[in-house]
């Protein structure tokens, strides 16, 4: 099985070549394209956590916060998603202009599982917002609202671990 990975990578390090050339031998390209990444990292993060963050403040709100907390998450989704495609795509360039190297690196797998993690929890905040959002004013308040919200509670904790153990990871990993 592992001589079969390696194989697997030597042969995909092969066909990468003209692209790990280009990466290596330019400036401009590794540095734009670092630059992107970093670029997407920040907006992605940084509008996660911000509403993250606003998440924790409406909790201790009345419902009008929340109300207001369920429309600015709604509205967060799509420069996230699009931080998100900037951070993959660029992610996608920088690990195959050395496929052998991040194939092999244990730091790259756990970054990769907080990333898969990051993406379960951002579905799981999805659901429990529009499952709020469906609610009518007269289930506020019940015992299925506060476990909504207690859940709404627990992605924000968890988005804000992960996009810092991600930056985490990706900086041992750039210094390893």
């Amino acid at each position: 099985m592992i001589l079969s990975y390696t194989t697997g990578l030597h042969s995909l390090a092969d066909f990468l070549k003209p692209w790990q050339s280009l990466f290596s031998n330019s400036k401009v390209v590794s540095d734009g394209i670092t630059f992107l990444h970093l670029g997407g990292l920040l907006f992605a993060g940084g509008f996660a956590i911000a509403a993250d963050r606003a998440t924790f403040r409406a909790l201790g709100g009345g419902s009008d916060e929340r109300a207001i907390l369920l429309a600015e998450l709604k509205d967060v989704h799509r420069p996230v998603l699009i931080g998100l495609g900037v951070l993959f795509g660029s992610g996608i360039l920088l690990a195959t202009s050395d496929v052998e190297t991040f194939g092999t690196s244990p730091t790259f797998l756990i970054k990769m599982t907080l990333v898969a993690l990051l993406l379960v929890n951002g579905v799981m905040l999805q659901r429990t917002e529009n499952a709020l959002r469906e609610r009518s004013p007269s289930e506020a308040g019940d015992v299925d609202d506060q476990l909504l919200w207690r859940k709404l509670r627990h992605t924000a904790v968890a988005s804000i671990t992960l996009w810092t153990s991600i930056l985490l990871a990706g900086t041992i990993l750039v210094n390893s």
